[in-house]
């Protein structure tokens, strides 16, 4: 090669759009271009004499050096791609094209910024894939652990959480989070000068850095403060501030700015827009399997549940009762009082019921003024009895309604399983026929 273009090399090199780096045996910087700065972020002055692996992002590091492996045992890697972390403190996604010098113990690459593509990338496919959770999530749980998943394939978010308001009473409810400091978060009305009310009420999103929290992490010592950088975006949906979602990371780790904080608004539209797809979706479904006055299971589900509970209790050799339970006079409190008092009257009688059995425990209205009630794991006849001496307990107590006293009584026949059936119809019908065994017999 004629030496003075041996001599513009340099200055050649200088004139590329990509990096070109130069490694010793020891994984340091010996030479870079100009374009390295624009890169990285670092001056030549900076880089040189610097391990590259200080630059990758720590969980790049064992790929990046299992390739550099590669590539100094004699194999050429023409296309090879991780993420570094930029002077300024944000992620960088690089390709690299890389080879080695036997006789010179060097290790030569040209590396590419292909940050704003793989970004475009990352934006398009977590769009896609939040709206491919919209529909395909079991429930709302379930789409906010997507959602959770599809948010760290973009940023951070050891801490995540979704914050959900409701105007009409000021009030915050938190149905997901993952808190990395094992912070609990409790529903709550909202505060106008905290990061969470600045965000809702303002509709706009906040990044701050260095907020210090505490931790009540048992790994922890007592009231240790923590330094955390906070982002929260508001989701919006019909334009209409339904809530935000809140990411948080230690402070040393850099992890969020200006590029973090439009990407994470740039998707919470969608986000907003799968959760209010979902709890539309969810309301349906309950409407479509409870009662709309008592909000207890429906006949439909009620059935389900005792068609459950029948294999289950088949299967593990156990006992299961069904109730009846009929109001006695209620037509009386509707004729007399109107039907609006009767409502009243169902869904006061509904909270009795529910609040004097068990959480496994399954309550029904299947008609007007008619129950169901499924009591699974029981042991004895006398459990039941006990169970229904606490229901007559809990109903003659009485009701005040739109100013009247109201006193209430209820018929009330069961079936055992296996003892009376072991059908549902079979149960049904048995427990039918002793409640109006017993109606009959308090009307005589």
């Amino acid at each position: 090669m004629r030496k003075d273009i041996q001599l513009l090399l340099p200055k050649f090199l200088d004139l590329l759009l990509d990096a070109v780096c130069v490694v010793d045996t020891q994984g340091r910087f010996v030479f870079v271009n100009a374009a390295s700065e624009r890169v990285f972020g670092y001056t030549a002055k900076e880089l040189l004499g610097t391990p590259m692996i200080q630059l990758v992002y720590p969980a790049d590091r064992e790929l990046t050096l299992n390739t550099a492996q590669k590539v100094m045992s004699g194999e050429p890697i023409p296309h090879f791609e991780n993420r570094y972390i930029h002077k300024n403190g944000h992620l960088i996604d690089v390709m690299w094209s890389a080879s080695w010098s036997e006789s010179e113990g060097l290790r030569l690459a040209v590396a590419r910024d292909v940050t704003p593509l793989r970004r475009a990338e990352r934006q398009q496919k977590a769009l896609y894939d939040i709206s491919e959770a919209a529909h395909t999530a079991a429930n709302l749980t379930a789409l906010y652990q997507q959602i959770h998943q599809i948010i760290t394939t973009l940023l951070p978010a050891e801490s995540f959480c979704v914050a959900l308001y409701q105007a009409t009473n000021n009030q915050l409810t938190f149905p997901y989070y993952v808190d990395q400091l094992k912070r609990r978060y409790h529903d709550r009305e909202l505060v106008t000068h905290e990061p969470l009310g600045k965000v809702i009420l303002a509709g706009k999103s906040l990044l701050m850095h260095g907020t210090q929290s505490g931790a009540s992490d048992s790994q922890l010592p007592p009231n240790k403060l923590v330094e955390m950088d906070w982002l929260g975006v508001p989701l919006i949906s019909a334009d209409k501030v339904i809530g935000a979602l809140v990411i948080q990371q230690p402070s040393d780790r850099n992890d969020y700015n200006e590029q973090s904080e439009q990407l994470l608004h740039f998707v919470s539209v969608q986000i907003a827009n799968a959760i209010t797809r979902k709890q539309a979706e969810t309301r349906l479904l309950h409407l479509a399997s409870h009662d709309a006055l008592t909000n207890l299971a429906n006949r439909s589900l009620f059935n389900v549940r005792l068609e459950f509970a029948l294999k289950q209790a088949h299967r593990d050799n156990q006992q299961l009762a069904l109730l009846y339970i009929d109001l006695n006079k209620f037509k009386m409190i509707n004729d007399t009082l109107g039907h609006e008092v009767g409502d009243r009257v169902l869904v006061e009688f509904s909270k009795r019921l529910k609040s004097s059995t068990r959480e496994s425990d399954t309550v029904g209205r299947i008609g007007g003024d008619e129950f169901t009630l499924l009591l699974v794991n029981i042991h004895s006849q006398s459990d039941v009895e006990l169970v229904i001496a606490k229901l007559n307990d809990s109903f003659e107590k009485p009701m005040q309604i739109g100013g009247h006293n109201i006193t209430l009584s209820a018929s009330i026949g069961f079936a055992i399983y296996p003892q009376d059936g072991r059908k549902r119809e079979h149960l049904a019908s048995s427990a039918d026929a002793n409640m109006y065994k017993q109606k009959k017999s308090r009307l005589l």
